[in-house]
């Protein structure tokens, strides 16, 4: 990967990294350096089973400040990564138990609307650099998924009524 001297903005989620070449994801708009940065958070939660217990939270973060190209999957991307974020921020679940919710969710995918992106984040994968340990890793990234669902607040009332909707809601029986 080669480096420029120029620091690049993302299209996603705003983050201004040194600028680089290298590849991005399919459908979710980046800078490489981006997409690069949050390659080596996942990475550092791979290489130590004790950060598997939020990797899903980071997943979730970087996709939904990452909308898209207003494809389909782009579009249900952002809407089921904010149903999982919201399952494990204001509802306790596990990050494997909100994955299981998300599979479950994608039987309604096909009716999400495209949401509004933000103009910006409060914190992004620049703000997660390398920290001490797994439990400050851990609560880094608790501190960047909540504050980007905080982001994302004018759509909590649509991620609640999806997931009533679907059967997940807080007051759901199959929600517990």
């Amino acid at each position: 990967m080669t480096q420029t001297a120029a620091p690049q903005r993302c299209p996603g989620c705003g983050s201004l990294l040194a600028a680089c070449d290298g590849p991005v994801h399919a459908y979710m708009l980046s800078t490489p350096a981006c997409w690069q940065a949050f390659g080596a958070l996942v990475a550092r939660e791979y290489a130590d089973p004790a950060l598997m217990e939020v990797h899903r939270l980071t997943v979730d973060t970087w996709a939904v400040q990452h909308p898209g190209d207003g494809s389909r999957r782009a579009i249900q991307s952002v809407g089921l990564h904010l149903c999982r974020l919201t399952l494990q921020l204001e509802h306790g679940f596990s990050g494997r138990r909100a994955n299981d919710a998300m599979l479950r969710l994608g039987r309604l995918k096909a009716q999400l609307p495209a949401l509004p992106p933000r103009a910006s984040y409060r914190m992004t994968v620049a703000d997660m650099g390398p920290v001490s340990g797994p439990d400050a890793h851990a609560a880094a990234v608790r501190r960047w998924a909540r504050s980007t669902w905080e982001d994302w607040a004018d759509q909590h009332g649509f991620v609640a009524e999806y997931l009533a909707r679907s059967g997940l809601g807080p007051f759901s029986s199959t929600a517990r």
